[in-house]
């Protein structure tokens, strides 16, 4: 399928074609006929990414603080890869759209094939020919509504919901400062309640427009009357300066409200809002629901008792004043073209005198939709054991995985991913093909399938591979409970086929030098993790698709140490720092004993709220008079006999090593070292311990 992207180095545009994304539960495949191309917020990201790095610096603060902390814990190397990497990448353009449904999830129920759409989203409706778009950002599109129309919904969301948040009643007065596309519609939509309208704008060419789409009184900024009559005030603007808020104080009445819609500096003039003691609100985006996962991503709704306007109920309300001829998009689309154009319609966009307002983009119907997610078939053994196909084209599989497969001798064959577009990055870099996860199953001529995917998918990725005939490697964890673990030691034993897990701490070079210092029984070993804050939304936290940080992460450290112990644990016990609001497994902080009987005992701690400035990763080790310290992966402390030595590494975890032994296993040698879905069922012991407070016998 056709895709609009742009390159994050230098901003340039491309049309791609990309692999279509896969249906998740509660997604929709949508076949798209119109994408809106807005003149603010994309204009601005094209903008930013031509900026040079030192530009991108200064217009993303936030970004460089998030480098810095990385190359902190991480070191310089590691981090300049990233970025390197991250700028190489075309990520998606676009977050308004509108098409025909063809695929529902089975979690979503109001929703059907065939059905006309709208759909809302930044990474889900994108400027593409197929998009898949979670149930709670797509509104059914009303009669007489055109696709072009109906591509306005998402901007059409955020001018309802700014206009939401000023509160206005029948008959009030209020000015909208900034008639772009968000401002054009808040107008109109203000028009439609009964309001008295008064449009701003530097350009006489907006303000002109606005007044034939019925805005009551329309000005040029340096025109603009300054009595403070207004009820309340929406700023639609975007710009760095604070002038549209110091304006809007002068606009309202005492005890206005002034609301903060655009992108505009937020230097309050104290003394103005003071003496009339406005009321200054700031709206975010379409409404109720953003950017809270549990809602987009898994379409749970706010009861409409509580929350009566949602970002979806915002969308649903816009189309019904398009419809209604209330509120009118034609006049605000400046062009029609199809998507191969796109690349040229955005230098239209991006030019700071013509810049158009609004451009649709349209597609035409995809008529080989329903083929284009072949069912994987089993097929033969494969003799091509050196032939790796990758599923997942996230940052590690294409910083670590993929590379580190190359340098063991693996010929990689193809990349796949949930959106497509990664998986096209990823092949253009390595020369493979882009192709649907079911396509590298079902190929007879990949041996090996590596799955880099989120945490909820591996398990049932690595059992169709399995019974498909291909060796496995799949990234950790191999499973999030113990259906899905039992599942796949059934499914491995049935095809007696390959598979192994990414539990690649056991392979690093200094750890395998502190397990022959030591060498003696009984063992203490203290592993202690400190690995930094993630955003509190991240999808590791979330425990059904990545099942929190004790399964998600702490896997690789009873792993290893079942590894040091060359056993699983006898019985495991655990307690995780509970957090008001949050399921237990989703904790963050936790601490697990593993008792190996007459062996020894390891102790993990991972600790929630670390100091930056401590190392990542800590283990000390003691056995028969001896001790180790290894501090993160980079030196090795060896003490003994009444004297110390110290090993150096650049950090290896045993990534490399791991790579090398697959490729011996994929030819015939034998897997050393504890069994790790046996590591992994001690893993989800550790878990058990920790909801029932009592130890868990490993089974």
């Amino acid at each position: 399928m056709k895709q609009v992207t742009q390159r994050l180095r230098d901003g340039k545009i491309e049309v791609l074609d990309v692999p279509p994304p896969l249906l998740t539960p509660a997604t929709l495949i949508v076949d798209v006929r119109a994408s809106l191309l807005s003149a603010g917020t994309e204009r601005t990201k094209v903008e930013t990414a031509r900026k040079s790095l030192l530009g991108k610096a200064r217009a993303r603060p936030d970004q460089v603080r998030q480098v810095l902390e990385k190359a902190r814990r991480d070191g310089l190397s590691e981090t300049i890869q990233a970025v390197r990497s991250r700028l190489g990448e075309p990520s998606a353009l676009g977050y308004s759209a509108a098409g025909i449904v063809v695929a529902v999830g089975d979690r979503v129920s109001d929703l059907q094939p065939g059905d006309r759409v709208a759909c809302g989203g930044g990474d889900y409706a994108v400027h593409a020919e197929i998009d898949r778009v979670p149930a709670n950002l797509c509104v059914p599109v009303p009669e007489g509504v055109d696709f072009a129309q109906a591509s306005f919904a998402t901007v059409g969301s955020i001018a309802m919901h700014g206009v939401r948040q000023a509160d206005v009643r029948l008959g009030e007065r209020v000015a909208v400062i900034g008639l772009g596309l968000v401002g054009q519609l808040a107008a109109q939509i203000l028009r439609a309640a009964g309001c008295t309208v008064v449009g701003i704008d530097l350009s006489p060419e907006l303000v002109e427009l606005a007044r034939r789409c019925g805005v009551h009184e329309a000005f040029v900024r340096s025109d603009a009357p300054t009595r403070g009559n207004c009820d309340a005030v929406v700023i639609a603007a975007a710009t760095s300066s604070s002038d549209p808020v110091e304006l809007a104080a002068e606009l309202c009445r005492d005890r206005g409200r002034v609301v903060v819609v655009g992108d505009v500096g937020m230097k309050v003039p104290r003394a103005a809002y003071y003496e009339k003691e406005l009321e200054l609100r700031v709206s975010r985006s379409y409404g109720p629901g953003r950017y809270d996962r549990e809602y987009e991503e898994r379409g749970l709704d706010y009861p409409v008792g509580y929350v009566r306007w949602t970002e979806r109920r915002n969308m649903a309300a816009f189309l019904d004043l398009v419809a209604s001829g209330q509120v009118e998009v034609e006049a605000l689309i400046n062009e029609r073209v199809p998507v191969d154009q796109a690349a040229e319609a955005y230098e239209r966009l991006v030019d700071a005198e013509r810049s158009p307002l609004g451009i649709v983009l349209e597609y035409e119907p995809g008529p080989e939709l329903a083929q284009r997610a072949p069912a994987p078939a089993p097929t033969r053994p494969s003799s091509v054991v050196g032939t790796v196909g990758v599923i997942g084209a996230g940052s590690f599989a294409t910083r670590i995985l993929i590379p580190g497969l190359q340098r063991a001798g693996f010929q990689l064959r193809s990349v796949a991913s949930s959106s497509g577009l990664s998986a096209r990055a990823a092949a253009d870099r390595t020369g493979a093909g882009a192709v649907q996860p079911a396509e590298i199953i079902g190929d007879p001529d990949v041996g090996l399938v590596a799955i880099a995917t989120r945490h909820d998918s591996h398990a049932s990725l690595a059992a169709q591979a399995l019974q498909a005939g291909k060796a496995v490697f799949v990234e950790k964890p191999p499973a999030l409970n113990d259906e899905e673990l039992e599942a796949l030691r059934r499914v491995r034993a049935e095809s007696g086929g390959l598979l192994a897990v990414g539990f690649n701490r056991r392979f690093a070079p200094l750890a395998a030098e502190l397990r022959d210092h030591l060498g003696g029984e009984p063992f203490e070993l203290v592993y202690r993790i400190n690995p930094g804050p993630l955003p509190d939304d991240h999808w590791l936290d979330d425990p059904e698709e990545g099942g929190g940080r004790l399964l998600g992460e702490g896997c690789h450290f009873v792993d290893f140490a079942s590894w040091f112990a060359d056993s699983v644990p006898e019985q495991v016990s655990a307690s995780m720092l509970a957090e008001p609001g949050r399921p237990l497994a989703a904790a963050r902080g936790f601490t697990v004993l593993l008792d190996f009987g007459a062996r020894g005992h390891a102790t993990i701690v991972y600790v929630a709220e670390g100091a930056s400035s401590l190392e990542k990763e800590y283990v000390e080790a003691h056995a028969g008079g001896r001790s180790a310290a290894l501090h993160d992966f980079r030196a090795l402390e060896l003490h003994g006999a009444g004297r110390k030595r110290t090993r150096k590494s650049g950090g290896d975890k045993g990534h490399d090593a791991q790579f090398a032994a697959l490729r011996r296993w994929t030819e015939g040698a034998a897997q050393e070292g504890p069994d790790p879905l046996d590591t992994m069922a001690a893993t989800l012991a550790a878990l058990r311990s920790a909801q029932t407070g009592e130890a868990v016998r490993v089974p």
